[in-house]
C-alpha cells in the first residue's frame, strides 16, 4: 500500500472504489489498523472513493516523537488529503477516530460533507485510566500488548459474538498485539487529553452518531450527549459492544451508507 510522507510522520493508506466518486475517509479505533473496516468496503466502495489509513503509531504508519494529540492526528488527516489533492470529503471515525472526526468538524468544517461518529464520546475515560494504561504498556512492552489484546475482547465485543464468531473477534483484537507499545501509548495520551464537551455545538456538518447498546467504553448516554449538542444530529443504536462496525456488520453498513448518500 502507498505511503504519504508528512512533515514528521509517514502514513500508510489505501483507496477502494472508482476514481471520480465522492471521497469517504475511514478512521480507526485505538489499537487497530485500517483492516478493521474490511467488512464495510464492498458496499461503501460502490458509492465512494474510500480512503483508509493507519493512524500514526499504528499498523504500517510511522511512530513519531511522542506523545500525540487529537489535533495532531486531525492535522495528519488534512495533510494526507492535501497531499492527495482532495478538498471535500465525508468522514467516518470510530472511538479515537470519532474524536478525530469531532476535531475535523470543528476546525475544518467547510471541507466536510457528512460526518459519522461511531462508538465515541466528547470525552473518553478519565485521566487516571489512561495514565495507568500508558504506564502498563510502556513497562510491559510487547507482553503488555498481548495482554491488552486478550482484555479487549470483552470490551470490543459482546460475549455472544465473541463465542459465535471467534475468528472474526481474534482477527481484530490481534491488531492490538501487533501495535507498537510506544505508538499505542502515545495515542492513549491523545485520547486522554481530548475533551470536546464544551465545543460540540460548534459542529454544523450533517452528523450521524452511532452507538452500541452493550458498549462498556462509550455508552449510549455518551452518544446521546453528542446528538443533543450537535444541531440536527441523527442517532443509531445497534445491539453491539464497542466495535459496532464489526459486530453489527451489515446493519451498521446499511445505516451508515443510508446517511452518507442522503
Amino acid at each position: 500500500m502507498p505511503i504519504m510522507k508528512l512533515a514528521d510522520a509517514s502514513l500508510n493508506y489505501r483507496f477502494d472504489g472508482a476514481e471520480g466518486l465522492p471521497v469517504l475517509v475511514l478512521s480507526n479505533s485505538l489499537g487497530t489498523s485500517l483492516g478493521m473496516w474490511d467488512e464495510q468496503i464492498p458496499a461503501f466502495a460502490r458509492h465512494f472513493r474510500v480512503l483508509r489509513y493507519d493512524t500514526r503509531g499504528h499498523g504500517e504508519s510511522s511512530i513519531s516523537p511522542v506523545p500525540y494529540s487529537i489535533e495532531q492526528l486531525g492535522r495528519d488527516v488534512l495533510g494526507l488529503l492535501d497531499g492527495l489533492g482532495i478538498e471535500r470529503f465525508s468522514f467516518c471515525g470510530l472511538s479515537m477516530g470519532g474524536l478525530i472526526g469531532q476535531w475535523l468538524a470543528l476546525h475544518a468544517g467547510p471541507r466536510l460533507q457528512r460526518l459519522v461518529l461511531c462508538n465515541t464520546a466528547a470525552k473518553i475515560g478519565t485521566e487516571q485510566v489512561w495514565n495507568d494504561r500508558i504506564k502498563t504498556v510502556l513497562n510491559g512492552q510487547q507482553q503488555a500488548m498481548r495482554d491488552m489484546r486478550d482484555a479487549s475482547i470483552a470490551r470490543w465485543f459482546t460475549p455472544g459474538f465473541a463465542e459465535q464468531q471467534p475468528d472474526v473477534a481474534r482477527r481484530i483484537t490481534d491488531m492490538i498485539a501487533s501495535t507498537s507499545p510506544d505508538g499505542y501509548a502515545a495515542n492513549c495520551a491523545a485520547v486522554r487529553d481530548a475533551n470536546f464537551r464544551e465545543q460540540l455545538a460548534g459542529i454544523t456538518v450533517p452528523t450521524l452518531v452511532v452507538c452500541g447498546a452493550k458498549d462498556p467504553v462509550t455508552t449510549v448516554d455518551h452518544g446521546q450527549f453528542i446528538q443533543a449538542q450537535v444541531a440536527g444530529a441523527e442517532l443509531a443504536v445497534f445491539e453491539a459492544a464497542h466495535l459496532s462496525n464489526v459486530e453489527a456488520g451489515e446493519a451498521f453498513t446499511q445505516r451508515v451508507l443510508e446517511f452518507l448518500v442522503g
